[in-house]
Formats: structure tokens, C-alpha cells, sequence
């Protein structure tokens, strides 16, 4: 009876799963796995040792706490130095799941990630390079923990790289719609074409019917002329975003042309101000094509 124990305990021991491996083990097998569809367009992972791309980068939640991101194509596991394309600051990560499986950014950041990388953004203009780290910064992103900080990129070379930045890929679809609401507004703008016309229509204010006609017109014409002089000074701004950074926010500031303004605990970039929302149109569409899809115009406070 001993002995038939000793061998049900053996072969009981034998059923046991293997435990996970651990150390520089949980690093392979790397898994590719099979092509897939994402919004129409179809990716197939592969173990591309030179990846090097930039786009856009939005957060995932579901990733936790490490310093993660996720990616369609690269291998799971490997490993990544992300660059934020506004300040430069680079991070090194590691690449677990895939993902992000909607929308056209290239990354999916945990929330560690984003924290590491000085991002709260939905969308940030990113630089993904694979690289092979050594084993020491390798268990640290294991654990969860963050590697010691990268040096951060020049921003001379932060400017190349935007520049190569897919426009198809920034969050452009969505700018056209509030540039629309200025340019439906062009009655203030209508005035400009005719203002060598006034001298001809100042002399028919005389006349009783077209005198209540002309009259408004002046009062927007000279708005117009203004709005030029109070730099900075109108009613009306485009606010880019908020951060929760200072560094962030100035280095934002100075790419869309904008000033930082403190508002409790974060930090407004704004552009303006402007006499009018038609004035701010053209502000509006450039902080969009920088890539801050949250842009939009409002009076200033």
C-alpha cells in the first residue's frame, strides 16, 4: 500500500503545469502569430530587428501599471525605446500584447508607459526604434519597474522626425469640421474685398434708403482692421490642450506658436487671443495638424 502511494504522489507530481518561467527565460520563446485585420488593413507580425517608424501613440488602461506598450507586428515579448516627439524624452519599454486594435496610432501605452514618457495626452506624436537592451534593464521591465531614464533626443533630430510624420495618420479628419464654423462666418471677412469700394458707397449713406444698409458695415470693417494691433489681446483664443507638465506644455507652446497659462494644477497651452473665431480658423487648423485633436476655440477667460 506504501509503495502504490509513493507512485500515485509521482505521477500526481507529473500532472503538475510546468511553472511560468522566470529570469531571461520569460523572454522566449518570442510568439509572431497570425495575420489580422485592424479597421480594414491587414498586419502581419515579424521579427524585424532594424524597426524604426514614427506616428502616433494613444494610452491603454488595460495595460497596467508596467512599462509597457502594446504593437501590432512586433514579436512578443521584445523590447522598444519610444521617443515623445513634443519634448524628446525617450524610454525604454516592453512590448507585450497586440494591439492597439482600432484607429491608426502605432502604439498603445500602458499607463506606466505614458507616466514614464511625461505624456497624458490621447494621442502623442511618437518615435518606436526596436532595441535589444541588456539583461539587467530587461528584469526591471519584467517586474514591472521602469528602466533607468534614456538620454533624451535632440530636439534638432525631434524636428526631423516629425517631419516625418504620416499626415494621413495625425488626427486630421476631425479638424475640418470646427474650421468650417469660422468660414461660415465670413460676413465679418465679406467686408475686406469691398473696402475699395467704400469711398463709391460712403456718398449713397446720404440717401434715405441705402443709409441704414451701409451703416452696419463700417462697425465690422474696422474690427477687422484692429484685430492686427491687440497682439495677443482679443477675446477669443484657441486652447491646445492641458498638461500636467510645465516642461510639456512649453515645449508645446513653442511648436504651435502659443503661450503657457497655469489653471490650478495644470498647465494651458493657448494660442490668441483673436477678435474672432474666423481670426483664430487658421490657429485652430495648425495646432489640429500639429497633431492636438482636442484644439478648439472658446473666449478667453
Amino acid at each position: 500500500m506504501l509503495l502504490g502511494g509513493t507512485l500515485a504522489t509521482a505521477v500526481a507530481r507529473d500532472k503538475l503545469p510546468p511553472a511560468p518561467p522566470t529570469g531571461p527565460a520569460a523572454d522566449y520563446p518570442m510568439v509572431l502569430g497570425a495575420p489580422f485585420t485592424v479597421d480594414g488593413v491587414t498586419y502581419t507580425p515579424a521579427d524585424t530587428l532594424n524597426y524604426d517608424k514614427v506616428g502616433y501613440a494613444v494610452i491603454d488602461p488595460a495595460l497596467g501599471q508596467g512599462i509597457s506598450i502594446a504593437h501590432r507586428t512586433l514579436p512578443l515579448p521584445s523590447y522598444a525605446e519610444i521617443t515623445s516627439l513634443r519634448t524628446g524624452r525617450t524610454i525604454l519599454v516592453r512590448v507585450e500584447r497586440r494591439g492597439p486594435m482600432s484607429g491608426n496610432a502605432i502604439i498603445a501605452l500602458s499607463p506606466g508607459a505614458a507616466e514614464q514618457l511625461g505624456t497624458g495626452d490621447p494621442r502623442t506624436p511618437i518615435r518606436i526604434r526596436r532595441v535589444n537592451p541588456a539583461e539587467p534593464e530587461r528584469a526591471l521591465l519584467r517586474s514591472g519597474q521602469p528602466a533607468a531614464q534614456r538620454m533624451d533626443t535632440p530636439m534638432s533630430l525631434v524636428g526631423v522626425l516629425m517631419r516625418r510624420l504620416d499626415p494621413n495618420a495625425a488626427p486630421m479628419p476631425p479638424a475640418p469640421a470646427p474650421v468650417p464654423a469660422p468660414v461660415a462666418a465670413p460676413p465679418p471677412a465679406a467686408p475686406a474685398p469691398s473696402g475699395p469700394k467704400r469711398p463709391a458707397v460712403m456718398p449713397s449713406v446720404q440717401r434715405p434708403a441705402p443709409a441704414t444698409m451701409t451703416e452696419p458695415r463700417p462697425t465690422p470693417v474696422s474690427r477687422a482692421a484692429q484685430a492686427p494691433r491687440p497682439v495677443g489681446g482679443g477675446q477669443v483664443v484657441v486652447q491646445v490642450g492641458a498638461f500636467s507638465s510645465r516642461t510639456a506644455a512649453a515645449a508645446v507652446a513653442a511648436r504651435v506658436g502659443g503661450a503657457v497659462s497655469p489653471a490650478g494644477r495644470l498647465f494651458r497651452v493657448r494660442i490668441g487671443g483673436f477678435a474672432t473665431a474666423a481670426e483664430a480658423g487658421a490657429a485652430l487648423a495648425k495646432a489640429k495638424a500639429a497633431g492636438y485633436s482636442e484644439a478648439r476655440i472658446q473666449h478667453a477667460d
